[in-house]
């Protein structure tokens, strides 16, 4: 199911998206898209975890993406970035934060600060995506195939997501970074810059 689920998901990309030889200067942007699905995915399960499977709870951490993405628009409306490898470090750093800080030592606290805490650690990383993202957006020379290209990463990521049934959630930070790390390589081999990024961002 998986599998037709991926190749459907191509055939439409390339209806909508154009030629593949066209999309291989983006490849960084599938990347990304793989990786932020799977953020999103692992935020909802941790905030789950911590606060209990609800509606409000899911509607809580949606409105934290969205919040998260907002100011990283905002940011990179008014802020001039800093270059790339600065803003990956900083996402990296980010998710290796939210590894090493243990689920166990947020379910002691007190339930604001324990919503706080957890805030911190799942939008932080999101925002700081989402920097990465703008930031990349900027450089593209056809927006519809740099979308196309990066939803499809976001296809492939959900398919990763099914990882957790062998590894578990906490392990998707590690595949997290391990994308984000690849999007970084491969933006660097497509060999141009970067430039101010302008209001738009998605993952």
């Amino acid at each position: 199911m998986l599998g037709a689920i991926l190749l459907g998901s191509l055939l439409l990309i390339r209806l909508a998206g154009g030629r593949f030889t066209g999309m291989r200067s983006y490849i960084d942007l599938a990347f990304m898209g793989a990786a932020f699905l799977l953020l999103e995915t692992k935020n909802i399960i941790q905030f789950a975890l911590l606060f209990g499977t609800t509606w409000f709870v899911n509607s809580l951490v949606f409105a934290g993406v969205l919040l998260a993405v907002y100011l990283a628009v905002e940011t990179a409306r008014r802020v001039r970035l800093p270059r790339p490898p600065v803003l990956y470090g900083a996402l990296i750093v980010s998710l290796a934060v939210a590894w090493l800080v243990p689920q166990e030592a947020l379910l002691s606290l007190p339930v604001i600060p324990r919503f706080l805490a957890a805030s911190a650690l799942a939008f932080a990383p999101v925002f700081l995506a989402n920097l990465v993202f703008a930031q990349r957006f900027a450089d593209v020379h056809n927006s519809g195939t740099a979308f196309a290209v990066n939803l499809l990463g976001a296809m492939v990521g959900g398919a990763l997501e099914y990882l957790s049934l062998i590894t578990g959630y906490r392990v998707l930070l590690i595949v997290i970074g391990v994308l984000y790390g690849l999007a970084f390589v491969t933006g660097l081999r497509r060999g141009g810059g970067y430039r101010a990024a302008p209001g738009v961002s998605w993952g």
